[in-house]
């Protein structure tokens, strides 16, 4: 089939326009969420959060035994599983916070607007510690996933789980207050 020269001509020129268009919106776009992000890690501009203890979370090994017992504040809703430690400054060694889910099912977390290393700790519906992500860096957007369900994720800061020894196999148990 021919097309007419002048409905070729009209229909590239509109498709590089088109697309010349949407190239620079995402440009200037990207460029104004950089600058968004950038500005959100000022001190001045971060929400002020604090530590509410709601509970405490035990760490097991393999055998029940405690290892490190911690405060928790617990995210069992959308909205406080959502907002997870997002700037946060800080959070003391003994702090942590628990996500509980409303069924087990494969998770991802990423770290955007989390301002601290932290040990991401993925657990199933026995309690049993079935992915760590040790370390995770702040600010990055990578799906860091489960690849097990999991029922329950803990976040601590980072370096805690090498420091007190605790792995994959292990266990946790938690309380509310």
């Amino acid at each position: 089939m021919n097309v007419p020269c002048w409905k070729y001509r009209v229909t590239k020129i509109f498709t590089y326009s088109f697309l010349s268009l949407a190239l620079f919106v995402n440009v200037v776009c990207k460029k104004d969420s950089d600058d968004i992000k950038i500005d959100t890690t000022k001190k001045q501009d971060l929400p002020k959060i604090n530590f509410v203890k709601q509970g405490e979370a035990y760490f097991q090994d393999s055998t029940k035994k405690l290892i490190k017992g911690i405060d928790v504040e617990i995210a069992d809703t959308d909205e406080k599983r959502f907002l997870g430690l997002m700037f946060r400054e800080q959070m003391e060694e003994n702090q942590g916070m628990l996500f509980i889910f409303d069924k087990e099912e494969l998770q991802e977390f990423y770290m955007k607007n989390t301002l601290i290393p932290l040990d991401i700790i993925f657990v199933d519906a026995k309690k049993k510690i079935i992915k760590i992500h040790k370390n995770a860096k702040p600010l990055d957007e990578s799906d860091l996933q489960s690849v097990k369900p999991c029922l329950y994720v803990v976040e601590v800061n980072g370096g805690f789980m090498d420091k007190y020894k605790i792995k994959e196999g292990d266990y946790i148990d938690w309380r509310r207050n």
